[in-house]
């Protein structure tokens, strides 16, 4: 599961900073400002994801072997 979560926060900061470079001019303020706030929160989500996978493989290693 965390290097699924691993792979998805790698994907999403990739996906959002590519569409925030690819955006074409000549659109109306609101456009940027919407679009703006949807990059910037879906970077937060990948980082805090990724965070939350890091904290589990970092569990994962600390446990006794069964």
């Amino acid at each position: 599961m965390a290097a699924f979560l691993i792979g998805l926060a790698a994907f999403m900061i990739f996906e959002w900073i590519t569409l925030g470079f690819n955006l074409a001019d000549g659109h109306p303020t609101a456009f940027y400002v919407v679009h703006g706030i949807l990059i910037a929160v879906n970077l937060v989500l990948a980082v805090v994801l990724g965070a939350i996978a890091l904290r589990g493989l970092a569990k994962r290693d600390q446990r006794p072997p069964v």
